[in-house]
């Protein structure tokens, strides 16, 4: 049997059983361009603590979740 029959064997099995197919598209953590991007992010996070304004701000209009 040819690998393409195997598959749609396989895929109308699968469906029979009440599934679907869903493909989804990660990004390539391999790549240069993922790996700059993941670089550029970690700075910011690593000097988050350093500028402490924002997360001033955050708690200023937040409540406790106790209080919701």
């Amino acid at each position: 049997m040819a690998v393409r029959d195997r598959v749609d064997d396989y895929r109308r099995r699968m469906r029979e059983r009440g599934y679907r197919p869903v493909q989804v598209w990660l990004p390539d953590v391999r790549s240069e361009r993922f790996a700059a991007e993941a670089g550029r992010q970690a700075r910011l996070v690593a000097r988050a603590d350093r500028r402490s304004d924002e997360q001033e701000f955050i708690e200023a209009v937040s409540i406790p979740w106790d209080d919701a």
